[in-house]
């Protein structure tokens, strides 16, 4: 083990991205909430507009990090998988619904493992990074649930990826004001804080 040192300030400074993603993903819950029966093709559409939108919002998170020392390659990988997500669904829109599925299902289980291993790096740096977990852990059983029960029908899908996004963009929401609030009261030099090598 050894001690890396985060800036909080460089955690703060792009608060607004993160308020960015939370805003698209409950942007894209609300879509789903107030239009259910939507296609199958149009879900793809909006799906893959929202995975990429929130990839290239990780990746101008990661790339502003203050610190090149931090972990910051996490973001990196977590925006990549985003754009990846985006672009399959996009350039082929006609994909069946179990693949487009099975492409959430793997996005959900890439970005939420992701999510808790930056919390975990996070945990002594800011207050609230429990909200990250949380978003990563939701984002962990929504792809196990995709995967068991692949067969609920299209509408079904829909509705959970819907209620998914919504909770998902909520908590990073929550997460991007409470950074947000950390930098207008921090006035605090970097601190270290034990990480795994």
């Amino acid at each position: 083990m050894r001690v890396t040192v985060i800036d909080v300030d460089s955690l703060t400074h792009n608060w607004w991205v993160i308020v960015l993603r939370g805003l698209a993903g409950m942007v894209f819950g609300l879509i789903t909430f107030f239009a259910p029966g939507i296609s199958l093709a149009a879900l793809v559409l909006v799906f893959g507009a929202y995975a990429f939108a929130d990839g290239v919002l990780a990746i101008i998170s990661a790339i502003r990090r203050e610190r090149p020392g931090d972990r910051w390659w996490l973001l990196l990988l977590e925006g990549i998988t985003g754009i990846a997500a985006g672009v399959v669904t996009l350039l082929w829109p006609g994909i069946t619904a179990l693949v487009l599925l099975y492409v959430i299902a793997a996005w959900a289980l890439v970005t939420g493992v992701l999510e808790i291993a930056v919390a975990i790096r996070l945990r002594k740096a800011i207050k609230g990074e429990w909200l990250l977990v949380l978003s990563g852990v939701l984002s962990v059983v929504l792809g196990v649930m995709l995967v068991m029960w692949p067969g609920p029908g299209a509408l079904a899908l829909v509705i959970w990826i819907g209620a998914y996004a919504f909770v998902f963009g909520a908590l990073l929401l929550a997460l991007g004001l409470r950074l947000r609030s950390l930098r207008s009261s921090s006035t605090s030099s970097p601190r270290a804080v034990p990480g795994v090598a």
